[in-house]
């Protein structure tokens, strides 16, 4: 009897244990999923005063550049996209860093309660927010760029493909008048190059905590960096500024106090300046992380939105 006690005794405290260590997982797992989407901030929440939100879907875009595959990204349209089914609206496209996924602009740094919350209180015109996905994997570093080997146009699968389709798809202003195209640390570099190797196809340029220099990758730019040199802002600013200068094109860019490539954007804004290039530079407070790509998001939002076609 004592022994049979012992036994159940010993086999309810397992099952106690296991059922202990079950939960323990499933709530760590949890805190990791939501880590991993919201950053530990909390979840993407509409103010109470945001009466008709705006809506976000998957897309997927056939892609010439990438070999032909469809290639996913997200858009997301305004607070009363579909109450005005005749106006046209301007287009802010946004890449990702590395690692990184294009629904974060959506979930943790919010992008679609800014452009809610600012166009609903009257502070800036709505836009249509672009997020491609520009990798073939979130640990695949492709820096946005038109790198070595077929199926590699990442940056020309931006400015023209993503470009394309949207314009096909949606109602935009579909001239560089209308499109302003930004980006956070990798994204920022993206961004930079994309628009300097395509000057004729965005109006804005963004660069959050992005990089100048390009990162001497040779699955990228090829065994011996051949592609290196017609990738480096540094180089094809000079080469297009005076397109740029007709063209009107505005760079908005920002690095943190403590961030190490603050650096490489103070010389960048010095070549800009002394090329006659309209931008501007701010050094905020805060290093290379979410939180102050948070904290700039309505700054990056109220920039392109000012210099961007009204519909």
């Amino acid at each position: 009897m004592t022994t049979a006690r012992l036994r159940l005794g010993a086999a309810g405290v397992a099952t106690a244990l296991a059922a202990f260590l079950a939960v323990g997982l499933y709530g760590a797992r949890g805190y990791l999923d939501n880590f991993l989407r919201y950053r530990g901030f909390d979840p993407p929440h509409e103010p109470a005063f945001v009466a008709k939100p705006g809506t976000a879907s998957r897309i997927e875009v056939p892609s010439a550049a990438l070999g032909g595959r469809a290639q996913e990204a997200y858009v997301y349209l305004p607070s009363g996209y579909a109450q005005h089914p005749h106006r046209r609206y301007s287009v802010l496209y946004l890449l990702h860093g590395f690692p990184g996924r294009p629904l974060a602009f959506l979930e943790t740094v919010q992008m679609g309660i800014v452009d809610d919350t600012l166009t609903t209180k009257g502070r800036a015109q709505p836009l249509i927010l672009v997020m491609p996905f520009g990798s073939t994997g979130t640990f695949t570093d492709k820096e946005w760029v038109d790198g070595v080997g077929p199926g590699n146009g990442w940056g020309t699968f931006v400015a023209r493909d993503l470009v394309h389709y949207v314009d096909a798809h949606y109602r935009t202003i579909a001239t560089r008048a209308g499109r302003a195209l930004a980006g956070l640390s990798e994204g920022g570099y993206g961004a930079i190059d994309i628009a300097l190797r395509h000057p004729r196809e965005f109006a804005v340029v963004e660069s959050w905590s992005g990089y100048i220099w390009p990162d001497k990758l040779r699955s990228v730019f090829g065994p011996k960096l051949q592609l290196l040199r017609s990738n480096d802002p540094r180089l094809l600013v000079r080469r297009v500024a005076p397109q740029l200068r007709h063209l009107g094109t505005y760079f908005w860019f920002y690095s943190g106090s403590t961030d190490r490539l603050r650096s490489q954007n103070a010389g960048f804004a010095r070549t800009l300046g002394r090329l006659r290039i309209p931008h501007t530079y701010r050094l905020v407070y805060g290093g290379h992380n979410w939180s102050i790509w948070r904290t700039n998001a309505r700054n990056a939002y109220r920039a392109a939105a000012e210099r961007l076609a009204h519909g």
